[in-house]
């Protein structure tokens, strides 16, 4: 796995947080519950899925970052090395804040669409 494919699986996670957040499921999230108790208007749940997606377009950019040592994890900055099983690096330090870059600030998965 190269750094792109595991930002890009980050990515494709956060993808899968939003749609349980607002799909209907067979087995509802305690989110996606709690969204439909607030009963809004198709106007305000476009609007609170719209910051819920930027929100994890946060977090999930803020962990690879601070993995990849360009930014603190809690009060620790430090570069982490990660390998997949077959002990393969993954990301030396810096390959992970660009490929987290493409996916999460320019959207590079949805512009391949």
């Amino acid at each position: 796995m190269t750094s792109d494919e595991f930002a890009k699986n980050f990515y494709l996670e956060k993808l899968a947080f939003l749609k349980l957040c607002f799909e209907k499921q067979t087995h509802p999230s305690a989110v996606n519950v709690k969204i439909k108790e607030m009963a809004l208007t198709d106007i305000q749940k476009d609007k609170l899925k719209e910051v819920i997606d930027i929100l994890l377009d946060d977090v999930f950019y803020t962990i690879l970052l601070g993995l990849d040592g360009e930014c603190p994890i809690g009060n620790i900055q430090q570069t982490y090395k990660i390998y997949d099983e077959s002990d393969n690096l993954i990301s030396d330090c810096g390959e992970l804040e660009v490929s987290a870059g493409d996916y999460f600030n320019d959207h590079k998965y949805e512009k391949q669409k």
